[in-house]
């Protein structure tokens, strides 16, 4: 058995279904080991992709995603998807191939160093060599799970990887668990709600990681708490639900920051300030801090509680608590909601990206995953999508970069071959990723893309509108009309309202991958995004 084959035996055993990437000389070896193993190697468009495609793979199946990179300039494409991985907290293998052993420190074509390439990004960074392969991705694959998840290098010279395996596999350890936070911990969050006339229970990327995060409502609802989300929260509390009230630092986010000015008390529980800092929006409200760790402290901060441990065991501590009765009425819930509603959909502007999203939580069932990029539609997604099911309203927060959208739909129907998966683009990030169609017509992907098409970077447009800035270097120019098809991938495009409603009935029914391009009138963001 060659190094390589233990790597893929390793792999698979750990539950790894895919691998992602674009071959070179010195990736072969490792593909050829793959081919003739339980695990698929996905061939993408750009080695970015192939990072977000594994991060979304992580984030949705614990297991981690695979990506795989020649030197050089693979390796620097491949560390934009991986800071995915990094700060969005999803377990994730990252494979190098380098050159030769021998070459590792010469100054040659296309060699850089690899691992202090991806050290800033990655939990850590282990160079593999003779004898030092199954160690080394054993505890790899353990880091990559243990919480907070993120992603691991490993760099792979073609020399060690073609060697003869000197070692047996290796069972990853993962840790067993976070340490329980201590009872004291929750008499103090006791005596704050006691304390507290308003207090308000903001949930973030942490409760994503529980066994079962709706057990959080039997607390909210003893102690009677509105909530709100952060993006990545999204499903993991349902949205039905009569206290929800809402998503924090997104589309109308001066209505939900009003409402969280109402409140004297901040329970943040799973809050990771990696999406929001704390200091943009608490202000000087005192903070119950309840997640996986501690919170960094800020001089601006006021923290009554700052704690880190098990949360599937402090949701089961907080339910035990006592109630404590505060002056919110469901009046406060119900009138904020339809305020926010209402502010979400501006009239007079046009076929108007809300009403495609309208349209499309119509038609989409409760369990279908809608994969999302980054731009203007980010917040208007995030605030106006409601579900009540986890991992079904995907992007990314903590890295924020664009060109996730089409990789996080292709990587979510591959998990999820039995259910609907539909991705929204802007047309931004449609272009830095339009060649990832590829792969959903080479594999058959029956997931629409719908690609927001209103000619401009919204977002940016909007930010120099907030700050007086004229408009420079974010027209994307007059969009074109949809041709029959991109890369073979069948293309219709929606004009109106009534354009759309056909076209997603189209792509849904095709059965295999298709892109609809919605021509949208920009206007609607500059009410919703920042105001």
């Amino acid at each position: 058995m060659k190094n390589v084959e233990l790597i893929v035996q390793m792999l698979e055993q750990a539950g790894v279904k895919w691998a992602f990437g674009i071959p070179s000389g010195p990736v072969l070896p490792l593909i050829e080991a793959m081919r003739e193993s339980g695990i698929e190697y996905v061939l993408t468009a750009n080695e970015t992709s192939a990072g977000f495609m594994a991060q979304a793979v992580g984030a949705l199946t614990g297991i981690p995603g695979v990506c795989v990179s020649t030197l050089g300039p693979g390796a620097t494409n491949m560390t934009t998807g991986v800071g995915a991985a990094w700060l969005d907290r999803s377990p994730v293998i990252a494979i190098t191939c380098n050159v030769e052993s021998p070459w590792l420190d010469r100054r040659i074509q296309m060699r850089i160093d690899h691992q202090a390439l991806f050290r800033p990004l990655t939990k850590a960074t282990y160079g593999l060599r003779r004898g030092y392969v199954a160690a080394p991705l054993a505890e790899a694959l353990a880091l990559a799970c243990s919480d907070p998840p993120g992603p691991v290098h490993l760099d792979l010279p073609e020399d060690v990887g073609l060697a003869e395996a000197t070692e047996s596999l290796v069972a990853p350890q993962v840790n067993a668990g976070l340490p329980a936070i201590p009872a004291q911990t929750f008499d103090e969050v006791s005596a704050a709600l006691g304390k507290s006339r308003r207090p308000l229970l903001v949930a973030g990327l942490g409760l994503t990681r529980t066994l079962d995060p709706h057990a959080l409502v039997e607390f909210i609802e003893k102690q009677d708490l509105p909530f709100i989300l952060t993006l990545h929260a999204k499903g993991f509390l349902p949205e039905s639900h009569p206290n929800y009230s809402g998503v924090l630092g997104r589309a109308r986010r001066s209505d939900v920051a009003a409402f969280v000015r109402q409140a004297d008390l901040i329970v943040a529980f799973g809050y990771d300030p990696i999406e929001i800092n704390y200091e943009e929006w608490v202000n000087d409200r005192p903070i119950v801090h309840l997640s996986t760790e501690p919170a960094e402290l800020g001089a601006a901060l006021r923290f009554v509680v700052n704690a880190g441990g098990d949360l599937d065991a402090a949701i089961g501590a907080l339910a035990g608590l006592a109630s404590h009765r505060n002056d919110w009425q469901p009046a406060d819930f119900t009138n904020h909601r339809g305020r926010l509603e209402r502010a979400l959909r501006p009239p007079d502007t046009g076929f108007a990206p809300y009403q495609v999203l309208d349209v499309l939580r119509q038609k989409l069932g409760p369990d279908a995953i809608l994969a999302y990029d980054v731009g203007a539609h980010t917040h208007q997604i995030a605030t106006q999508w409601r579900t009540d099911v986890p991992n079904t309203c995907n992007c990314t927060n903590g890295w924020s970069s664009m060109g996730y959208g089409i990789p996080a739909a292709y990587a979510a129907k591959l998990v999820h071959p039995d259910r609907t998966v539909v991705g929204v683009v802007g047309d931004g990030c449609f272009q830095m990723t339009a060649g990832e169609l590829n792969v959903g017509r080479r594999l058959g992907l029956a997931v629409p893309i719908v690609v927001l098409n209103d000619g401009w970077l919204s977002l940016l447009k909007v930010k120099q509108e907030h700050r007086d800035f004229p408009y420079s270097g974010v027209n994307l120019g007059d969009p074109p009309p949809s041709p029959e098809h991109y890369f073979g991938v069948p293309c219709r495009e929606a004009r109106s309202l009534a354009d759309f409603e056909d076209a997603i009935e189209w792509g849904l029914g095709l059965g295999g991958p298709s892109v609809i391009e919605a021509f949208v009138d920009p206007r609607s963001y500059s009410i919703t995004v920042y105001d």
